[in-house]
């Protein structure tokens, strides 16, 4: 049996370098083919998990739309499938790549093994395309592999089949146990000597990421009108690395550019965003995979988005809904950095980081 593995941004890359690891432990024959969706940051990624791509599809085109995206990746990936020939291929979460890329090994009769499968916020427009791309990909999937016994159900009520369902946990918690270790055994860079100089040390810690397509415009708008005017407490300091996506881009400099306790950095590596994460005090984001991430950290997260398919770490107390009203952020936020929450004996949701294993396994015993 031969795996392609295909995926092109850089959170993929992150929850599909430990399955390419266990692939390789295992002695099963796989090839790892990037559309190269967000080229510089999975790049980094690929570099610290020691990943060489047998295929790069550099597809990344300035202000490319989702549709001229979509259709390079179809394109590309369908050569791609031609040559390598293989009898399964994995795709991981709901970006285009995953959804396009899927969508390409269905027309060719290749099977399908969804990696994170059964997140659902049942609003096709939150977040927008993922919402779509996800429930696109269950369609066509033969195994999906789900983080939760509530991912599980949710599939269930879609009429999947269960022999067709496997519960894993999640990869992201393999890779931060890695990446973890790494750290903890010295690691360092320049980028993150720099970090470290950055930070103030009286100072409290709120780390901002924000990338949704939703929040482009109003949204994105008033959560950084709420962090400029918390960032008027002397006691805090801002710390956003700011995303490559030019309407992004934009719009953070506009507002929060040129505030003493607020430092937009350019996007950083996976090592170093993790070491920050755990110097946070709270975690502002509207990511899918900080939301898994923080648990392991015990981090508060507040999360910048209307709707969150992640409801397991709201249920655990981790997360917080905010929404985009810079009101209800600033909020809350006063409310963590004044009681911050305690996690002690609170396990992460979102399993144990054997998730990468138990996906190997499963395949081969599947197709055995």
């Amino acid at each position: 049996m031969k795996i392609l593995l295909c995926f092109g941004t850089r959170p993929e890359a992150i929850k599909m370098a430990p399955v390419i690891l266990a692939l390789k432990n295992n002695h099963l024959a796989y090839e790892v083919c990037v559309t190269g969706q967000h080229r510089e940051m999975l790049d980094q990624v690929l570099e610290f998990f020691e990943i060489k791509p047998d295929f790069d599809l550099k597809i990344m085109q300035e202000e490319q739309s989702l549709n001229s995206l979509s259709a390079l990746i179809l394109e590309k990936t369908d050569v791609i499938l031609q040559e390598a020939k293989p009898d399964l291929i994995l795709v991981q979460g709901d970006t285009t790549t995953a959804f396009i890329a899927a969508l390409t090994a269905f027309n060719r009769g290749i099977k399908i093994g969804h990696i994170e499968a059964g997140l659902r916020t049942q609003n096709l427009h939150s977040p927008f395309p993922e919402e779509a791309n996800r429930q696109l990909i269950s369609r066509i999937a033969d195994f999906h592999f789900v983080p939760t016994s509530s991912n599980q159900d949710k599939l269930l009520r879609e009429g999947i089949s269960k022999d067709k369902i496997f519960i894993t946990g999640n990869t992201v918690i393999d890779a931060l146990r890695m990446a973890e270790k790494k750290l903890n055994s010295g690691y360092e860079n320049e980028e993150l000597k720099g970090l470290k100089g950055l930070l103030n040390k009286n100072k409290k810690v709120l780390l901002v990421t924000g990338h949704r397509r939703e929040s482009f415009g109003g949204g994105l708008e008033e959560v950084c009108k709420g962090l400029r005017k918390f960032a008027e407490r002397k006691d805090v300091q801002i710390i956003f690395p700011v995303h490559l996506n030019p309407q992004v881009r934009r719009k953070v400099f506009e507002i929060l550019g040129k505030h003493p306790n607020i430092y937009l950095i350019e996007p950083v590596s996976y090592p170093s965003f993790l070491w920050l994460m755990m110097q946070a005090s709270a975690i502002i984001s509207d990511s899918g995979g900080v939301q898994e991430e923080a648990p392991s950290l015990k981090k508060p997260v507040l999360v910048t988005r209307k709707f969150t398919e992640r409801e397991e770490a709201v249920i655990a107390g981790f997360s917080t809904v905010v929404g985009t009203s810079g009101e209800m952020l600033i909020k809350k936020l006063e409310e963590v950095l004044e009681n911050p929450p305690d996690f002690t004996g609170v396990r992460n949701p979102y399993g144990d980081g054997e998730a990468s294993q138990k996906i190997v396994e499963i395949i081969k015993r599947e197709n055995a």
